[in-house]
């Protein structure tokens, strides 16, 4: 699984990477991040705002920050 974190390093962009990689450690799941911080490589997805987190190139949230039960859910729905 990959998972990125679309963000130009701001706070919410900080704590989304580190609630996604808790649940990822929580669920047991095998998954490698990526933290893209380059404008041009965040306007290649459909996103109008940052945070955004991609899980296999599917965008699953952007412009706020989703709750744990939400990341577990798209985590769990993904593998």
């Amino acid at each position: 699984m990959i998972i990125k974190i679309l963000g130009t390093g701001c706070t919410k962009c900080q704590r989304l990477e580190q609630l996604t990689r808790e649940v990822v450690a929580e669920l047991g799941i095998d998954a490698s991040f990526d933290h893209v911080r380059d404008m041009q490589a965040i306007m290649a997805y459909p996103v109008m705002t940052t945070p955004a987190l991609v899980i296999d190139e599917e965008v699953m949230v952007f412009g706020r920050m989703p709750s744990r039960e939400e990341i577990a859910g798209w985590l769990k729905s993904s593998t």
